[in-house]
């Protein structure tokens, strides 16, 4: 690989220049013991592209309108201050969760905790090995939360993969004791219909509410039939997590019929994904709100009671968007961007042929007050760099970075790399700086890039996929105010009050 700290011009571009209950997790100090893969265990197998795409991406690095195989490129603004590669940890990176000096990064294969004091220097504290997809990951004081969301044979961390079909199979949420940084503790497990593909938290002083994303229910999966129209509520007892269990089912999309009431889907709306189930949810606490992304539908909810969330209001765009991935909360609580997966983060969609408005963010303003507050569409926002039609590139996983009086948010782009850009004006966002390496490969399209980009205590944290942990520095007069904002904690999907 190639680390070139360079700015290098781009031609097409914006921007500027031992546990309880008999869990044990597996502590890594050589090679991971073999797990089976699944399809939900392991990335998307590589895709033959057309000779003519390929010739037209080594064109395009010729030319210079996209980096070279593996090359770093950035804006000026932005400085690449650490890699570290992927370690005994061989599968997927996916998200990350940030507490006191430390960095928690999931992995199919499991997680990998690092100690971030010095930024520059990242150095890896543990690593456990759990396999399951997708290891989504979050924090609460002295316990972390992992999402399994692939069939398994038991909840171990020595489970194999087993068909969906057979009832004795697992899929929920694992939660571990994390007092030791060096020595996590495997505590409990919770199975919930359909898994867990994401989870967010929704703490308080005694307890832990985990809300629990999952979808795609089928009559021949005993643990996940449908109608799969809500989420699963979890309550974890702080000093009792053996005692977690789910305490609630609360239905987002009530409707009548086998699937409820969430968007249809295909044929009614062609290329929209039929809502069963939601992606992911972003909680504001301090404003008792969560936004729902939730595959055909966005939605709007009251958390004032966390078990017994509240649907305001609920927003589609058959139109543009295909998969409704995630959502951000603007600072003032008055906008929210949610994201477009089209193509499942597998596909080629950052190039001319899809366009800007599709695998895009979109931009919503959030009008009127309390239950009467309504989702508002403003405007899109795609990156402006067009990428080979060998690099997955979509709208994913991003934050904030605090900034009184500005919207401002950094965020992954698979392989289009890690983006920071501005919303202030809900319709004209436009991107301030950027990031990104050349395609994996010129011959097939490969599943690669930053699954998570997140600004944490004056850095940029990045898990790419294939690359590993990256940490990046932005200097820039629009965001230099944001290293003021000093966080003990931060797991975004549980969106913080930053100036409280």
């Amino acid at each position: 690989m190639i680390l070139l700290n360079v700015s290098r011009t781009r031609r097409r571009r914006l921007g500027v220049a031992a546990a309880a209950g008999g869990l044990l997790a597996a502590l890594l100090t050589a090679g991971p013991a073999a797990a089976i893969p699944d399809p939900g265990d392991s990335p998307a197998a590589p895709k033959d592209v057309s000779r003519s795409d390929q010739a037209e991406a080594r064109a395009a690095i010729k030319s210079g309108d996209i980096p070279g195989q593996d090359e770093i490129v950035h804006s000026a603004n932005i400085t690449h201050v650490a890699n570290i590669p992927k370690d005994v940890l061989s599968g997927t990176n996916s998200d990350l969760a940030f507490q006191g000096k430390y960095a928690f990064a999931g992995n199919y294969d499991g997680f990998r905790i690092f100690d971030i004091s010095n930024p520059k220097k990242p150095k890896t504290v543990a690593q456990v090995l759990c396999p399951g997809s997708q290891n989504d990951i979050s924090v609460s004081g002295n316990l972390l939360f992992l999402s399994t969301d692939s069939s398994r044979s038991d909840s171990s961390c020595n489970s194999t993969t087993q068909p969906a079909t057979e009832k004795s199979s697992w899929e929920g949420m694992k939660v571990f004791d994390i007092s030791d940084k060096r020595n996590p503790r495997y505590v409990a497990a919770v199975e919930t219909a359909c898994g867990s593909h994401t989870h967010t938290l929704v703490p308080d002083r005694k307890n832990v509410y985990v809300y629990v994303s999952s979808y795609s229910p089928n009559a021949a999966y005993p643990d996940c039939q449908p109608p799969h129209d809500g989420i699963s509520v979890i309550k974890v007892p702080r000093k009792a997590p053996h005692k977690a269990a789910v305490v609630g089912f609360p239905v987002l999309f009530p409707g009548e019929g086998p699937d409820g009431g969430g968007n249809p889907g295909a044929p009614t709306n062609p290329g929209v994904s039929k809502t069963t189930g939601c992606h992911d949810i972003t909680v504001l606490p301090s404003k008792d709100l969560a936004a729902g992304a939730c595959m055909g539908d966005g939605i709007l909810f009251s958390i004032k009671n966390p078990e017994r969330p509240k649907v305001i209001d609920r927003v589609q765009d058959n139109v543009n968007f295909a998969f409704w991935h995630s959502a951000t909360f603007n600072q003032k609580a008055n906008k929210v961007v949610f994201t477009d997966e089209l193509g499942g983060g597998g596909a080629a969609t950052c190039n001319a042929e899809i366009g800007p408005d599709r695998g895009a963010d979109g931009i919503y303003d959030i009008v009127g007050k309390g239950d009467r507050s309504k989702l508002v569409f403003r405007s899109y926002f795609k990156i402006p760099r067009h990428q080979a039609d060998t690099e997955n590139c979509v709208a994913h996983n991003g934050s904030l970075i605090p900034v009184r009086g500005r919207d401002l948010m950094v965020q992954a782009w698979y392989q289009g790399g890690i983006s920071v850009w501005d919303f202030t004006n809900s319709s004209k966002p436009k991107e301030i700086a950027y990031f990104e390496r050349g395609p994996l490969s010129t011959d097939q399209l490969v599943t690669g890039g930053s699954w998570s980009a997140y600004y944490y205590n004056g850095y940029i944290y990045s898990n790419d996929m294939a690359k590993g942990f990256d940490v990046l520095k932005i200097d820039d007069k629009r965001t230099d105010q944001a290293r003021k904002v000093r966080m003990k904690e931060l797991n975004v999907q549980t969106q913080p009050d930053y100036f409280d």
